[in-house]
């Protein structure tokens, strides 16, 4: 084989390499991606219960019910739009409370409840996650 044909398959091996290489790597980053969803996002249309999401907005003040097992709560995030309830068993960060705001990580439920496996909570009441930037109602992003 001359050279140039040589040079040709290595050039043709390496490009299908590369692009089995990418391959790989998106569909190993598809099962981790979580998509990030706002209350009113999702008011008529919920995500697939097997999809890990963040669900972001404010704790709904007055909702925030911590249950006998020490460890497990119920509160509602909302976005002043709409509202969501969310269980979440474990434990909350200290900047964790009602009328602050808060990403939870996790996945929606068939009745349109939320299963949170971790709790961001945000750190200053100006601070808002550019994935929340325009979703929020206005009278939710002002400090109280």
């Amino acid at each position: 084989m001359k050279p140039k044909h040589q040079r040709l398959v290595l050039a043709c091996l390496a490009l299908f390499a590369t692009l089995g290489a990418g391959g790989l790597a998106l569909s190993a980053l598809k099962d981790e991606a979580a998509f990030f969803y706002a209350p009113a996002d999702v008011a008529g249309d919920l995500p697939s219960p097997d999809r890990a999401v963040r669900l972001g907005g404010m704790v709904e003040k007055g909702s925030v019910h911590r249950l006998g097992d020490g460890v497990s709560m119920n509160f509602v995030v909302t976005d002043g739009k709409a509202s969501v309830p969310v269980r979440f068993t474990g434990v909350a960060p200290d900047l964790f409370r009602e009328g602050s705001g808060v990403v939870a990580e996790g996945h929606f439920r068939p009745d349109g409840s939320f299963a949170a496996d971790n709790l961001l909570a945000k750190h200053d009441e100006r601070y808002m996650p550019p994935q929340m930037a325009g979703k929020m109602a206005p009278e939710m992003t002002r400090p109280q």
